[in-house]
């Protein structure tokens, strides 16, 4: 069926095609049925008939005397004959039969072709001492004419009942579709910013789940558009602050002299706040890219190589600061998974560890394959920590906790968590008990990338 048809009338089509179907398949059966019923009563009227000529034939005295042809009484008489036979001698038939008999058969039903080239139905039946032999016939096209004349009389209603039933398929059809109507005319009139749920009157249980699906589609809309909102409000306010600070910075070097030190440390300060809007910018913009579409196909890599690489690349850093980086992993630690997307982690987690940590401070990546070959990946520093009620709270976008020194815009743990849920990785906070500063551990079950 061509695409440019409405369910509306897909459904009304098939619906009286099925119709048409149903009805022609009972006609045929009624047909059926019919001529059967009919074969049936007038081959017993034949059989009565030949059973009353028997009985008259058998009733009337012995002579030798044919007795004269039956008289026309009905002009459908000619459609009906009969014999009589006593002694093989022909002593009573109709008119409209030969003198010879007109079965092969002395007893029974037989159907066959007459010297008039009619079809006739014939019953043969013998009397009581067997010296009568009787036939009486119908012709055939009588029987048809019968059941034409029902069949002509059957068709007319059902000509006249179709438009009718099309008429009534058509109005129910398009009152069962007016609840979807009142939907579309409820979202075409709906503001394009209104993400309310939809409210129908009467609302059929087919329709019900999709709109139960249209309003939760609403509300999450609403729940993502409101968090949109908030992180474009509260990144402006991140933003605002070091580009505020790198503006007076600039304001205090240019009023200072060439070679006056607050100048030089008003530059420095520029600088710092440079870094710290560019780290702010370089975490948003990989938080946009994870909540984008994501190709999560896993593939095979070497954990522990990347960790090496991570660590080689925070080690200028933490040697400027005097911070101790440790790195615990075996030879070889294969895993599938996002290589991008851990290495996105595990740097997140150590520049957490190393940032938070003051100068001279231990920080520590181990690696490890458990028993039941699950991967586990565990990150200590001996920073100050964070207390129960703040690890809670980690993973709020722009969350900082209050009284540390180290400067950040709380980004890196939203990134943290939105990378461990597209990994399937199960994160875990505590104390470490050997450095005493956070410990946060990674536990990834292999099977899950397999």
């Amino acid at each position: 069926m061509s695409s440019s048809f409405s369910l509306q009338q897909r459904l009304l089509v098939r619906t009286l095609g099925a119709v048409l179907v149903v009805w022609m398949l009972t006609a045929a059966y009624v047909w059926v049925e019919a001529q059967h019923e009919v074969d049936e009563l007038l081959d017993a009227h034949l059989a009565q008939s030949a059973a009353l000529l028997v009985v008259q034939q058998n009733a009337t005295p012995d002579d030798d005397e044919p007795l004269p042809d039956a008289p026309t009484l009905h002009k459908y008489a000619h459609r009906v004959a009969y014999q009589v036979f006593h002694e093989d001698k022909l002593v009573m038939h109709s008119p409209n039969v030969a003198h010879t008999p007109m079965a092969r058969h002395t007893q029974g039903f037989e159907t066959r072709t007459l010297a008039d080239g009619q079809s006739w139905r014939i019953f043969a039946a013998t009397g009581r001492d067997a010296d009568v032999q009787i036939y009486v016939a119908e012709r055939v096209d009588s029987r048809n004419e019968i059941l034409g004349a029902v069949l002509r009389g059957f068709w007319p209603p059902l000509v006249i009942a179709l438009p009718l039933l099309l008429m009534g398929l058509w109005w129910n059809v398009r009152a069962g579709f007016q609840p979807l109507q009142r939907l579309r005319q409820i979202l075409l009139k709906r503001d394009t910013h209104t993400l309310s749920p939809v409210t129908l009157t009467d609302t059929p249980q087919e329709v019900q789940p999709l709109l139960d699906a249209l309003n939760d589609l609403f509300d999450r809309l609403a729940q993502r558009m409101e968090i949109e909102r908030r992180f474009t409000a509260d990144a402006a306010h991140e933003l605002r602050t070091p580009i505020a600070a790198i503006r007076a910075q600039a304001q205090v070097a240019l009023s200072a002299a060439t070679d006056d030190p607050v100048r030089e440390q008003a530059l420095q300060a520029t600088l710092a706040g440079c870094d710290r809007a560019s780290r702010l910018v370089e975490q948003l913009l990989t938080l946009a890219r994870m909540e984008g579409p994501q190709d999560l196909a896993f593939e095979p890599f070497r954990l522990d190589q990347l960790a090496q690489h991570i660590m080689a690349d925070l080690t200028p850093e933490a040697l400027r600061r005097h911070q101790q980086l440790e790195l615990l992993a075996p030879t070889a630690v294969t895993v599938n998974g996002q290589a991008t997307l851990w290495h996105v982690l595990l740097r997140n987690l150590l520049d957490n560890a190393l940032r938070h940590s003051p100068d001279g401070a231990k920080a520590r990546l181990q690696v490890r394959v458990l028993e039941n070959g699950h991967i586990e990946v565990t990150v200590e520093d001996s920073g100050p920590g964070i207390s129960p009620e703040n690890r809670a709270r980690l993973g709020e976008r722009f969350f900082r906790v209050l009284g540390t020194a180290a400067t950040g815009s709380g980004l890196g743990w939203s990134i943290v968590r939105h990378v461990a849920l597209l990994q399937h990785i199960r994160v875990a906070l505590g104390t470490s008990a050997d450095l005493g500063g956070l410990r946060v551990t990674l536990h990834y079950p292999a099977s899950k990338g397999e």
